[in-house]
């Protein structure tokens, strides 16, 4: 059932409609063309909202009329870190969000200009939910607070979320989940569990997805992680039998990233050598080139963003890693362009969003990165149409 906004949101949001409008007015006669957007979850309290940005050829952004947008669900004004807390449908119609303050996903229409409208939420089905998972018309969200932590399994049906009966999977409050993904084909959903200072919580949830939208555990699972600390995570576009997962808090320079074969039934197997050192630290968010040929990594600790190239077989060769302009940016997740020619980086510590031009392996930081966010952002999450 769509469900309006609640009437305590108005005043805030009269607000940050005036404060969109100013923005945008400043920035309306652009001289580079638009060629697309990107939209960032700013986790703001009480009120959600999601910052809009026109993507120029440029590669300049400037923000849409009317952002940000709010959600119709609340953030928790405080940073979270996870992989995938904004996510785009196939069919570019709407966007996902997670509401974590109030333990929600909205769905929000993607207007013709790039603007936002409100469609309906839901009820994550547990406590702070973090992340999210599409495939068509299946989602399952991560949810990480302690006392309710899950992935919980929805259909998604002209802009609204209905929950698919017994699909919820309970994780223990050790888990904290960061990143729940499907690989391309949809018969496979990964989660990590990030866990806390022990390698005995840091693990990978791996299932096999029915036809009926619900999860069969692989043997075994949850796999150990080969480093601690598990949290990015990324199925190679080209093979989905291959994936690729960051590990965060092996300290000073002892960053790796793995590599995995997965089995139709979800069963994990280290391929090579993996894990692969990055010599850095905190490598937390992974995207991978269109092509399948090339892995990014970003270490939130140093401010630097990994990259490798994947051969045929899935193992990993470190091309070296690229410094980010400014200070205390506290880089998160990050998304390419539809075409890969650019790489968008949310900067949390900042508020704020790089990009990078991509050419192949190597990356070069745009002369107008970063761009500030709205006031106020605690920002987790991106998508770039």
């Amino acid at each position: 059932m769509r469900r309006g906004l609640p009437l305590s949101f108005l005043a805030t949001l009269i607000g940050i409609l005036l404060l969109g409008t100013g923005l945008a007015s400043a920035h309306q006669d652009h001289a580079s063309p638009v060629v697309g957007q990107v939209y960032v979850n700013d986790n703001t309290a009480p009120v959600n909202t999601i910052a809009a940005f026109n993507r120029h050829a440029d590669g300049t952004l400037t923000p849409l009329p009317g952002s940000p947008f709010a959600t119709g669900g609340a953030g928790t004004g405080a940073g979270i870190g996870s992989q995938g807390a904004l996510q785009e449908t196939a069919n570019g119609r709407y966007l996902l969000a997670v509401d974590a303050g109030s333990n929600q996903i909205s769905v929000l229409r993607i207007g013709p200009g790039g603007g936002l409208d409100p469609v309906s939420t839901a009820g994550s089905g547990g406590n702070k939910p973090v992340s999210i998972a599409i495939h068509r018309r299946l989602v399952y969200v991560a949810n990480a607070g302690a006392g309710d932590s899950n992935y919980t399994g929805f259909r998604l049906h002209h802009g609204v979320l209905y929950p698919i009966p017994a699909s919820t999977f309970s994780l223990p409050d050790t888990a904290s989940p960061g990143d729940v993904l499907f690989n391309s084909t949809g018969t496979n959903l990964v989660g990590v569990e990030v866990g806390g200072t022990q390698l005995s919580t840091s693990k990978i949830d791996s299932f096999a997805v029915g036809d009926d939208g619900r999860l069969t555990p692989a043997p075994n699972s949850p796999f150990p992680a080969q480093g601690l600390g598990p949290f990015g995570s990324e199925f190679r576009p080209t093979n989905p039998s291959q994936l690729f997962v960051s590990n965060a808090h092996g300290g000073t320079g002892a960053g790796t990233v793995s590599a995995f074969q997965v089995a139709g039934d979800g069963t994990l197997s280290s391929i090579g050598a993996s894990p692969f050192p990055d010599h850095q630290t905190a490598p937390c968010w992974v995207e991978i080139s269109h092509d399948g040929r090339f892995l990014f990594t970003v270490n939130t600790a140093v401010q630097t963003i990994s990259r490798y190239f994947i051969t045929r077989d899935g193992e990993l060769v470190l091309l070296g890693s690229t410094p980010m302009q400014g200070t205390k940016l506290g880089p998160e997740d990050a998304r390419l362009s539809p075409d890969g020619s650019t790489l968008w980086v949310v900067d949390t510590g900042a508020a704020a969003v790089s990009g990078f031009r991509v050419d192949g392996g190597n990356l070069n930081e745009l002369s107008s990165s970063p761009t500030p966010l709205p006031a106020g952002a605690t920002a987790f999450g991106i998508v770039v149409n």
